[in-house]
């Protein structure tokens, strides 16, 4: 299944999107490590993503915290930078080689210029996007860690494999000690 499949229910009543969504997009490849966008700059890019995985993170007190990550079919960006068209606090990183469909803000504001009966494909995405986000602060301040942990083997397992437990513990935002315990029981 790929992107516009899993998201087909948003595209209802929306003839054409398809394809005019896939003519601005631009393939590209990635290796493992790679930053696709650095604290501190503008974030021009928005990342449907074919093959690998990806985070989103900030530096805080020399540590890296990571905020969001994304795999096969799921999106990411700088996303503070991308529609508020600032300075992003955010990096955007490869953690395997990635391939994926690269976005710019410039075309797809064009995009929605000429087409504006696609903005309502974009409202209806970032409301999921809104609430993926408040589900995540929600786990964060209500769940204990072991609960967070449980939440997130439960909803992305394939993470346990593919990335680095540093990262997966930033994530839940505990220490790689505190993950390791949890693991353990």
């Amino acid at each position: 299944m790929n992107f516009f499949e899993e998201n087909i229910h948003l595209m209802e009543g929306i003839s054409g999107f398809e394809e005019a969504f896939q003519s601005i997009m631009k393939y590209e490849k990635f290796p493992k490590n790679t930053i696709l966008h650095e604290a501190g700059t503008i974030c021009d890019d928005f990342y449907i993503i074919i093959s690998g995985i990806g985070r989103v993170f900030f530096y805080k007190e020399d540590k890296d915290i990571t905020c969001h990550f994304a795999a096969e079919n799921e999106t990411m960006t700088a996303i503070d930078s991308f529609i508020q068209r600032k300075k992003s606090k955010y990096c955007v990183e490869a953690l395997e080689e990635l391939e994926v469909f690269k976005i710019s803000y410039f075309d797809l504001e064009n995009l929605l210029l000429i087409n504006p009966e696609f903005e309502r494909f974009v409202r209806l995405f970032m409301q999921h996007a809104y609430v993926e986000l408040a589900d995540r602060i929600g786990d964060l301040q209500l769940n204990t860690a072991h609960e967070r942990y449980e939440i997130l083997l439960k909803k992305s397992p394939y993470l346990f494999q593919r990335v680095a437990a540093k990262h997966i513990a930033s994530f839940l935002g505990i220490s790689p000690e505190t993950l390791s315990r949890i693991r353990s029981k």
